[in-house]
Order: C-alpha cells, then sequence, then structure tokens
C-alpha cells in the first residue's frame, strides 16, 4: 500500500486515538505534578461584653484569587509519586533501616497504601486471568460440538454474565452470599452455625472478588475462541481422523496450535482489564480488606470538597506503568515469534 494512502486511512484512527488517549494522559500526567492549591490563613478578632479572642480561618477571596492564578494548584514535580500514599521511598528506607527481619520489612510496605491496592489488583490479575483462558477455550469447545439447535440458547447463556454491567453482577453476589441469600444462608445450614459469615473473613472476600473476576470476564474468551474455531482448517482434522487420531490428540496438535495467537490476544485484554478492577470493590463494600488502584483513584476524586486530582494523576500515571511493564514480556514474546514466522 502507497504511504500517502495508508496514511490517510489511519488518520482518523490516528486522530481520535490522539484525541480520547492520548491527551488525557499527557493531562493527566501534568496534573500529577501539581498539588493543590495552598490555603491562605487571615487572623480574625471576635470581641464579644466579656473580651476579644483572635481567630484564625481561611481567606475565602485570597485563596480563590489564588487559584485562578494557578488553575493546576503548587507545582510539586515529582514529589506526589514519593509520598507516602504512592511509592514511598522515605517510609520504605526507614522500614529497611528499622525492620529486624524480611517479614517485619514485608509487613511494613504492603501496609503502605499503594503497595496494599497494587497486592490486591496483582492478584486479582494473576488468579482470574489463566481460569478465564481456560474456561473460555473449554466452554468454547464443548459448545462448538453441540447440535445447532441447541447452539443459539446455550450460547446466549454462556454470555450472560458479559451483558450484566459488572457494579450489578457483583451486587448480586453479595447479596447472594449474604446471611439472608441463598449462598450464605445455605453455607449457615449446612455448618450448623448461623454466625457463619463470607463477609467477616477478608481471605473470603478476597476468594468471592476472584470468584466474581472469573465469573465475569470468561464470556469475553469464550467468544473470541468460539469465534476462532470457525476458522480451523478442515484438512488437518479430516487428516488427523483417517490416521485415527483421538479427540484429545486433535485438539492438541492442531486446535490448540491455531488459537495460540488468540489466546494471546485474550491474556492481553484480560490482564489490561483485571489491573483496573474497581467495580466488585464498590459492590461488595469490600474497601476494608480490598483496595485496587482504580480504588485509590477513585478515593482521591471522591471528596466534593477537596478532590485531589494530583494524587488521582500520579496513581493513573503508575497504573499505565504497571500495565506496560505486565505486558511487555508477552509484547516481546509475540514480537519474535512474528519475526521468526517472516
Amino acid at each position: 500500500m502507497p504511504h500517502k494512502t495508508f496514511f490517510w486511512f489511519f488518520f482518523p484512527t490516528g486522530l481520535a486515538m490522539i484525541l480520547f488517549i492520548g491527551l488525557p494522559i499527557v493531562s493527566s500526567f501534568f496534573q500529577s505534578l501539581h498539588i493543590e492549591t495552598e490555603q491562605i490563613l487571615m487572623e480574625v478578632e471576635n470581641c464579644d461584653p466579656f473580651g476579644c479572642e483572635t481567630n484564625v480561618r481561611v481567606d475565602l477571596e485570597a485563596t480563590a484569587k489564588l487559584k485562578e492564578q494557578n488553575p493546576l494548584g503548587r507545582f510539586n514535580g515529582f514529589g506526589t509519586y514519593a509520598d507516602r500514599n504512592h511509592l514511598a521511598f522515605d517510609e520504605i528506607g526507614e522500614a529497611w533501616k528499622s525492620s529486624s527481619s524480611m517479614s517485619d520489612f514485608k509487613d511494613i510496605v504492603l501496609n503502605l497504601p499503594f503497595y496494599k491496592a497494587l497486592l490486591f489488583t496483582l492478584t486479582f490479575c494473576f488468579a482470574v486471568t489463566p481460569p478465564v483462558i481456560i474456561l473460555g477455550f473449554f466452554v468454547a469447545l464443548s459448545i462448538n460440538t453441540l447440535a445447532k439447535i441447541m447452539k443459539g440458547p446455550t450460547i446466549f447463556g454462556a454470555i450472560l454474565p458479559m451483558i450484566v454491567t459488572p457494579l450489578i453482577g457483583s451486587l448480586v453476589l453479595f447479596w447472594m452470599i449474604d446471611s439472608q441469600g441463598i449462598i450464605g444462608a445455605t453455607i449457615q445450614i449446612l455448618f450448623d452455625d448461623q454466625n457463619l459469615s463470607l463477609k467477616a473473613s477478608s481471605n473470603l472476600t478476597w476468594i468471592t472478588l476472584i470468584i466474581y473476576g472469573i465469573w465475569h470476564n470468561t464470556p469475553f474468551a469464550f467468544v473470541v475462541f468460539y469465534a476462532a474455531l470457525q476458522t480451523v482448517p478442515h484438512d488437518p482434522i479430516e487428516a488427523a481422523l483417517i490416521d485415527g487420531a483421538s479427540r484429545f490428540q486433535r485438539v492438541r496438535y492442531i486446535v490448540i496450535p491455531h488459537l495460540y495467537p488468540v489466546a494471546t490476544f485474550i491474556m492481553l485484554i484480560c490482564l489490561m482489564d483485571n489491573f483496573r478492577v474497581f467495580e466488585p470493590i464498590i459492590g461488595f463494600s469490600a474497601e476494608g480488606v480490598a483496595q485496587s488502584l482504580s480504588w485509590m483513584i477513585y478515593q482521591d476524586l471522591r471528596n466534593e470538597n477537596k478532590m485531589l486530582f494530583g494524587s488521582a494523576g500520579a496513581t493513573s500515571m503508575l497504573t499505565i506503568v504497571g500495565i506496560a511493564i505486565l505486558l511487555t514480556p508477552v509484547l516481546i514474546r509475540t514480537w519474535r515469534e512474528f519475526r521468526t514466522e517472516r
């Protein structure tokens, strides 16, 4: 394709990417370099029949003028990235000096807000993504062998979790595991303990969130795998049948190699999506035991009186960096295989 033709073919997509992806990222980066405007204080003398006293209050007019002069706030450079709520370099250094063992150092670090959120985010990513790929593949393989009259209803039932909004789906499961819900009440009956609750344990809460993530993301993997199965060439399958290959052997040596690029694509999408986990935490009201990086951004912006745009921007940039690091090994391996095939 000529370069000029390719340019005009790519131009609308490239422009949309710059406007809706590039500029917001640049804006978040510049915002992360600033912190909220300093409030100007003034002394006010209040007098009554019993005497006078001096109080300190915020000079709203002067503070408003200062905000007009510096809309982004005070320039802080990369100070926000290094503070206690983010990379916490000073706190980690002090913990390294004061800790008597590696276990104590780890406990201190994992109690810092950013690393605590990062731990849950990575745990959610690596606990959800592999089962999603495996389950999605087996569901697609199973439905592909059904009779045509059965495929339609079965496919609809399989993609139903993907149709439900993530927040609504998490709320439904949250109600089900409640002591009055069908799952929670059944567990209490089975163990004959009316005080048993799935919400009481932080470990059980994490497990419940991971199970929900698998349930919600598997339909996406199924849809992609099912579409890819329709492209599997028939000639190798027929040759394998003639040679007496079993179904397991046909799947292992013909289907799986054909679907390997598709599995890589699903892995990339799932890792990016799971790294942004947010809705299940809100739906399960699990903020006390499970915080993610996206939840930290939400927490910075939820206070209408003092929204911490700089802190939210810094967390956003660190999230982008984290996703890039997470995807780099997969992208490098894919690129090497692509060059080898050429």
